[in-house]
């Protein structure tokens, strides 16, 4: 299996009854396949995977890893819409981000390399990150909230100038409240 693919599969119903829908890579439009965007339960049976809650990777974020999810609260949704969903792309098993204050890779800095469940008990005086930079292999989830609570934003390998490159469609605020950090380890 590739380290871009993987199966999950989405059900209408709680506890994994009704009508399901079986993905193995990039799905921009639930509807497109038939399934509407009503998701009840989940179960990854392999990879990471983001899932949004509209169609064409927009709106909130949701990062699913192996396991089962019985009921939409389990993966953090306050409701059952689901749209879209593709795999995350990891590259092996070394982490490395540097986090910025301002934009551009501008102001403080931090460098990370493993989960952070409150960044300001590192040193990271601030709340607002607005430029990332992640290294090496893995991909990261960022929370609003300490503890990895929260709504969530993943970060795969690469620059991202602004938050909102990583908030993507969902980015209403000013800048982008982070508190805690970690990897996404469980994609085998």
């Amino acid at each position: 299996m590739s380290q871009y693919s993987g199966k999950i599969v989405f059900y209408e119903g709680r506890c994994f009854t009704g009508r399901k829908l079986e993905v193995y890579g990039d799905c921009d439009n639930f509807q497109d396949r038939g399934f509407m965007n009503r998701v009840n339960s989940i179960r990854v049976e392999s990879g990471a995977w983001i899932c949004y809650d509209h169609p064409d990777f927009r709106g909130q974020q949701y990062m699913l890893e192996r396991g089962e999810y019985p009921e939409f609260q389990r993966w953090n949704g306050h409701n059952d819409h689901m749209g879209s969903c593709r795999p995350i792309r990891m590259h092996g098993e070394h982490y490395r981000m540097e986090i910025y204050e301002g934009p551009n890779f501008s102001g403080q800095c931090m460098e990370l390399c493993d989960d952070c469940p409150f960044l300001q008990s590192r040193g990271y005086s601030k709340t607002c990150i607005n430029s990332i930079r992640v290294y090496g292999d893995g991909a990261w989830v960022l929370y609003e909230e300490p503890n990895f609570r929260g709504r969530m934003y993943v970060v795969e390998r690469g620059n991202y100038c602004c938050h909102t490159e990583w908030q993507g469609h969902s980015a209403n605020m000013q800048n982008a409240n982070i508190q805690s950090i970690r990897r996404v380890v469980n994609y085998f």
